[in-house]
């Protein structure tokens, strides 16, 4: 369409196709690939046209499980070969953190942080973030600041949680205690759960339990014998515990 030169049109395809690993399929239309191959194939127009900036818009919402992930990884890899500066809109919170070197978390057209994956990750700016990056989901624990023997808690109708001892707390503070489910774990004193579902991944087993008038969530990494209906205590250390202000939902430091 630009009117370039063939020998350059050939070039510029042929230079897309390599990268793309396309080149044996060069002869074929697009609907005689597979649905990855098609992806590919609209990278590659593209590619062609030499950009300064790359949009993708949710590219691989349509793909099978399998699919993603390969594809994940190419777009990755091809991001960094070209060295181009890619935006890549997502839903997919696992596409952001494993493909992003900046993740900008926008919520009704606002946007709530901008950092690193890890960043967003370990300091949520609000219990937003908290909640939406991290799989499964940040169980969020709702109570007021009190005094502990060693420093303050949580307290809640049904529980109490030693909490990090922030000199921006007061006594009697309505606070948010967010707590990652691979922090959430069995231990003597907390919060008393009853084990709804156990979801055995292999690597990991995912305890959904109904505790503290709410849904929670846990994620062991050792392989337990628990069974379905059974009571269980369960804690988190205090430095792991992310804390929010139950009126603003910004997080406390």
């Amino acid at each position: 369409m630009k009117g370039l030169q063939k020998n350059e049109i050939v070039s510029r395809v042929d230079k897309a196709a390599e990268i793309l690993g396309l080149e044996p399929y060069l002869d074929r239309y697009p609907r005689a690939l597979s649905g990855g191959q098609r992806q590919r194939v609209a990278m590659g127009r593209a590619i062609v046209r030499d950009p300064q900036v790359f949009l993708f818009d949710e590219p691989l919402s349509n793909l099978d499980a399998k699919l993603r992930v390969q594809m994940r990884a190419e777009i990755r890899e091809l991001q960094q070969r070209l060295s181009s500066t890619t935006i890549y809109v997502t839903h997919d919170q696992i596409e952001a953190m494993t493909m992003a070197d900046k993740i900008v978390v926008m919520q009704d057209g606002y946007i709530e942080q901008i950092g690193s994956p890890l960043e967003v990750y370990d300091r949520p700016a609000n219990s937003f973030v908290g909640s939406f990056i991290g799989s499964p989901s940040m169980n969020m624990v709702e109570g007021t600041v009190g005094n502990a023997k060693s420093g303050l808690q949580i307290e809640t109708t049904e529980a109490n949680l030693i909490i990090p001892n922030l000199d921006c707390l007061t006594i009697g503070q309505k606070i948010i205690a967010g707590i990652r489910p691979e922090d959430l774990l069995p231990a003597s004193t907390g919060i008393h759960a009853q084990i709804a579902v156990i979801e055995p991944t292999g690597s990991e087993t995912h305890l959904l339990l109904r505790g503290n008038n709410q849904d929670l969530t846990s994620v062991l990494r050792e392989r337990l014998d628990f069974v379905p209906g059974q009571k269980v205590i369960l804690t988190a250390e205090p430095n792991k515990i992310h804390i929010f202000d139950q009126e603003t939902k910004q997080r406390l430091n």
